[in-house]
């Protein structure tokens, strides 16, 4: 079920990478467990990193992901985030 590893950064103003802290992504994980069934299939691992399955798309888990932590004020203005597969 959890076939891929993702990892899950944010990139500060001045381009530096930093996990995301699992705090966020189990917070970010918990709310769509009731919210929307596309990503049921993940399981936050550790700081930057998520497990999930491969029906999970990135190109919509970037943005949900994304909007939430802007939401939560996780991320600042002009802070990005990045989901990629790791390999």
């Amino acid at each position: 079920m959890f076939a891929r590893k993702l990892s899950i950064q944010r990139i500060d103003l001045t381009g530096g990478r930093h996990p995301c802290p699992i705090r966020w992504i189990d917070n970010f994980a918990m709310r769509n467990f009731t919210n929307d069934a596309i990503f049921d299939d993940t399981l936050p691992v550790a700081d930057g990193v998520l497990e999930a399955g491969h029906r999970v798309p990135i190109e919509r888990l970037q943005p949900a992901m994304d909007d939430w932590f802007r939401r939560k004020g996780y991320l600042k203005p002009g802070e990005q985030l990045e989901i990629c597969e790791i390999p």
